[in-house]
Formats: structure tokens, sequence, C-alpha cells
């Protein structure tokens, strides 16, 4: 009787740590590695979606997910994701740092020991400099629409023929 049960115990063993040899990738696959926010004003929250979509047979469940720091903070899907189905992981990131930023955001999948790594980064400006970036970027556009309106009423002008 002994020598059934060690037998039961180390197939469940077996078993357990076959489950946890999976491959992350043959498991999940999600849209992109990295998000790049650009720049961004200082102490204004941004958000960004990254699509997980479930690789295998059987449904997954998010375990956790965290930020490298405070700053970053993942909202958990609570529902299992089916397989072929898809679901959002959303990434908060607080701005309230300047400079650059490059964030991890760690995935854990149930059942599988390897995570998933995506990033997110960006750059913080201060309000005054966050601004006149966006003015520039606005005066840099209208001068491009100028420009381009221009050169089709060049393009459309009909020319006059000697009769």
């Amino acid at each position: 009787m002994k020598k059934i049960l060690l037998m039961a115990a180390m197939f469940a063993g077996t078993m357990a740590a076959n489950a946890q040899d999976k491959k992350i990738e043959d498991v999940i696959k999600v849209n992109v590695e990295k998000h790049d926010f650009g720049k961004i004003k200082q102490n204004v929250p941004v958000t960004t979606e990254f699509t997980i979509t479930n690789l295998s047979d059987k449904p997954i469940v998010i375990e956790n997910a965290w930020g490298s720091c405070g700053c970053t903070t993942p909202e958990i899907p609570k529902e299992p994701i089916a397989p072929n189905a898809s679901t959002k992981l959303k990434v908060g990131y607080n701005s309230v740092a300047l400079n650059f930023f490059d964030k991890d955001v760690n995935i854990k999948i149930a059942g599988v020991t390897q995570l998933k790594v995506v990033k997110i980064t960006g750059t913080v400006l201060e309000p005054v400099a966050y601004d006149a970036y966006v003015k520039g970027l606005k005066e840099k556009d209208g001068k491009k629409t100028e420009d381009a309106t221009k050169s089709k009423k060049a393009k459309t002008t009909p020319t006059k023929t000697g009769k």
C-alpha cells in the first residue's frame, strides 16, 4: 500500500513539475513588448493597454501583475482567458518624477513559472516645458498643413493656353 501511495505522489509531483516547465511564449502572446508614451506632462497620469492572447488549449488566469516601482500600476483582469481569446491588461503610470523612464511590467500566469515582461517608457516634462512642446508641435503641424495647401493650389491651378 505504501508503494502505491509513494508512486501516486511521485506521479502527481511529476505532473506538477511538467506544468511548471511550460514556456510563457507557448501560453500567451502580447500585442507589443513595449509602449512608449513619448513626452508626457508631469503629474498627469497616463494609461495604456496591452492585449494578452491565450495560445494554449485551456483557459488561463493572470495570477499577478506588478510594476518595477510604485509609479507603475497594472490592473489585473479577474476573468480567466479562454483558449484563443484575448483580454486587456491596463497599465498606468503616475508621471510624478521628471525625465526619462523605462519601467517593467511583470505578468505571472497561473501554472507557469516563467514571467512575461513588457515595458513602458516615456519622458516626463515640467508643465511649462510640456506646454511649449505641444505648442511647437501644433505650429509645426499648422505649417505642414499650410504648405500642403499651397502645393495643392499650385498643382490644381489651370494654365492659360493661347488661342
